[in-house]
């Protein structure tokens, strides 16, 4: 009960620190002419938000940073999970600034946010190592474990990397992301309370907190968006629980739209390659239902939808 009740504060001191540094942050932003260049070959009706401030992912880190160590203090699972998602929000900051500010359309190159993704892939798995983590793996709705030995910390990297990708891709309209990391997260709030484990339950707290104070601010129609410097941080905050709550497996399910938008970028690109034609009118998938007139909010909803869907279905798998 008490550890309940330190949980379900976090997460309002999270979003409540995160919705308050709304109204301060964001003219700054704009003050300091960080707006968000939008592609020429994307919907149209984005094009209105030429300008709008980016790197709004600071807030959430704002919030997710003081409700974790507030709560649960300097705990190591809790640094672990705060370093992985700082790293990756500094990785997305970079990517941020060379397009914004040093007028670079394409950003950080590739292989550059590929190596760096790499590295604290690589400080994630030694992180869980030296937390005693072990390398079993869970896959779920059979319940059985698989030792992956020496070879569970190329999978902690490939985990870190794929997850970061998948809710970059996914950040593509007015709270999108942050709604679907909002729903994931409070899901491994169950999971890692379920487990005994209270300070990642408390960080996952933290992260849901964040995500939906920031929806104050990030829904349609955006003041802000969270730019590389929050979806990068966002999914480095997931695959961190993931790993530490031994979910990875079950995040596939959990994670399911994440795991869809990428699938249409993957399938859109093969088909275009191999037979000149598009599966879907745009991809990630989001833009394709635009395309098909679907109203922006609409896209939205049915996508949280279908994220709460997949974490009901999660929580059958992990026989929550």
């Amino acid at each position: 009960m008490v550890a309940s009740v330190f949980i379900g504060i976090t997460f309002v001191i999270s979003a409540v620190v995160t919705w308050v540094l709304g109204p301060v942050f964001i003219p700054l932003l704009y003050r300091l002419r960080f707006g968000q260049e939008i592609r020429q070959d994307g919907p149209r009706s984005h094009l209105r938000k030429q300008g709008t401030a980016t790197m709004g992912g600071f807030l959430i880190l704002a919030g997710v940073g003081a409700a974790s160590l507030l709560v649960a203090g300097p705990q190591p699972e809790v640094l672990l999970l705060l370093g992985i998602t700082f790293g990756c929000s500094l990785l997305g900051f970079i990517d941020d600034f060379l397009k914004v500010v040093w007028k670079r359309p394409l950003g950080l190159k590739a292989r550059m946010k590929l190596l760096g993704q790499f590295i604290l892939g690589c400080c994630l798995a030694f992180g869980a190592w030296a937390l005693g983590r072990g390398t079993l793996i869970t896959i779920p709705f059979v319940h059985l474990t698989v030792d992956l030995g020496f070879f569970y910390h190329f999978f902690v990297v490939l985990v870190l990397m794929a997850v970061t990708n998948a809710v970059n891709l996914t950040d593509g309209l007015d709270g999108l992301a942050s709604g679907l990391v909002g729903i994931a997260s409070l899901a491994f709030v169950l999971i890692a309370w379920r487990g005994g484990q209270n300070f990642i339950a408390v960080f996952a707290a933290a992260l849901a907190g964040g995500c939906f104070g920031f929806l104050k601010h990030n829904y349609h129609p955006a003041r802000v968006f969270m730019g590389d410097t929050g979806s990068l941080a966002l999914g480095g905050g997931l695959a961190g629980l993931a790993v530490l709550t031994r979910s990875e497996v079950l995040l596939l399910v959990l994670g399911g739209v994440f795991v869809v938008e990428t699938l249409s970028v993957i399938l859109q690109v093969i088909s275009f390659r191999l037979t000149g034609r598009r599966l879907f009118r745009m991809s990630p998938l989001h833009h394709h239902y635009e395309l098909k007139g679907w109203p922006e909010p609409k896209v939205v909803h049915f996508f949280w939808f279908l994220g709460l869907c997949f974490a009901l279905l999660a929580f059958v798998g992990a026989g929550c």
